[in-house]
C-alpha cells in the first residue's frame, strides 16, 4: 500500500483509510479480522467519530485490539467530535469532554488526529483554540483537522489556532463531484458552474491540506451506492469495462479514480467485509490515464464545456 503525508505534518498514512462507522454492528472477534486484514493490506489509518454507533464503534474497535497482536503505535487513529443530538457544539467544554470520552472508548492514551465534524454556526474560534491547545499540551491529541468545512470557516479557525489543520474530510465520489465540476465550468451559465464550497479543492492544494473523501461509493448525500446500481447503467458499464481491462474490481476502479487526482485525496472506505476491502485496496496500484479518468467522469453524467 502506498503512503501519503497528511497535510503539513510528518505523519505518513496509507493512501486508503478504513472508516469504522459500521464497526458497531460487529462482534469484537469479527472486528479483529477486519482490522488485521486492513493491516495486512498495508492500511494503517482508521477513521472514527464519537457519534458512530453512539460511541459503540470505538468500543468494539478497542475490544477487537485486545484480541489482536496489532501494535497501537503502528496505527493512526482519527476521530471526530461536534455533532450532538439535534445540534452542533464546538464549545471548549464539549471538545474536551468528547476527546476524553473517545480516549476511554478507544482504550488508548492518545488520539493521532481529532476533527471537528460538521460546522457549528455558533462557533467561537477562541474556544476551539483553547481546547486544542489544552489537548495538544496534555498529549491527548497530536494533530487536528476539520470535516465538511469551507475555506472561510477554516480561515476563521486558523486565525486563532496555534496548531495546523492538516485534513478536511469531505464527501467526494464519482457521483458527487461538485468541487471538480465548478473548476471545469468556469464562466459558464449552467448549474455545474455554481461554486458551492468556496473552491475548497484549490484551497486545499494551495494550503497543503489533505482532503479525505468520505462515502466514495455513494451518490447524492448517502442516498445509496452507485456501484452495481441499475439506475446508473453508463457509469457501471464504464467501471466494469476498465475493471476487466485491468483485472480488478469495479470498486477498485472507483477508488483509483479518486486517487488519480493530483491533490493526493485519501479515500475513506467503510466496508467491514475483508474480501471486499482486499479488492478495493488494489486501487492503490492502478494507474488511470488522463483519458480514462475523463471517460469515467463523463460516464457519470457530466458534460465537459
Amino acid at each position: 500500500m502506498k503512503k501519503i503525508t497528511l497535510g503539513n505534518s510528518d505523519l505518513e498514512v496509507s493512501t486508503i483509510g478504513l472508516g469504522c462507522m459500521r464497526m458497531s454492528d460487529l462482534t469484537p472477534m469479527k472486528a479483529k479480522h477486519v482490522i488485521n486484514n486492513a493491516l495486512d493490506l498495508g492500511i494503517n489509518f482508521f477513521d472514527h467519530a464519537d457519534i458512530y454507533g453512539d460511541g459503540k464503534s470505538e468500543v468494539v474497535f478497542a475490544e477487537a485490539l485486545k484480541l489482536s497482536p496489532a501494535n497501537r503505535e503502528e496505527m493512526v487513529l482519527q476521530t471526530k467530535c461536534g455533532i450532538r443530538n439535534g445540534y452542533f457544539d464546538f464549545s471548549k467544554e464539549h471538545i474536551l469532554k468528547s476527546a476524553d470520552d473517545s480516549l476511554q472508548r478507544l482504550g488508548t492514551d492518545f488520539i493521532d488526529i481529532l476533527l471537528l465534524h460538521r460546522p457549528d454556526a455558533l462557533v467561537e474560534p477562541e474556544e476551539v483554540a483553547e481546547a486544542f491547545t489544552r489537548l495538544k499540551e496534555s498529549g491527548k491529541v497530536r494533530r487536528f483537522g476539520v470535516s465538511n468545512q469551507n475555506t472561510m470557516q477554516i480561515e476563521l479557525l486558523k486565525k486563532y489556532l496555534k496548531q495546523d489543520l492538516i485534513v478536511n474530510q469531505l464527501q467526494f465520489s464519482i457521483m458527487h463531484t461538485g468541487m471538480i465540476d465548478a473548476g471545469l465550468n468556469v464562466n459558464m451559465k449552467n448549474n455545474s458552474a455554481t461554486v458551492r464550497d468556496s473552491s475548497i479543492l484549490e484551497y486545499s492544494r494551495l494550503n497543503n491540506m489533505t482532503i479525505q473523501a468520505w462515502s466514495p461509493f455513494q451518490y447524492g448525500m448517502i442516498e445509496g451506492a452507485f456501484i452495481g446500481n441499475d439506475e446508473f447503467p453508463e457509469i457501471n458499464a464504464k467501471l466494469q469495462e476498465l475493471a476487466s481491462k485491468k483485472g480488478v474490481t469495479d470498486s477498485a476502479i472507483a477508488i483509483a479514480w479518486i486517487l488519480r487526482h493530483p491533490a493526493n485525496i485519501q479515500p475513506i472506505v467503510g466496508t467491514m467485509n475483508p474480501d471486499r476491502l482486499t479488492g478495493i485496496a488494489e486501487a492503490a496500484d492502478i494507474d488511470l490515464t488522463r483519458q480514462e479518468w475523463y471517460e469515467i467522469y463523463r460516464a457519470a453524467g457530466n458534460e465537459l464545456p
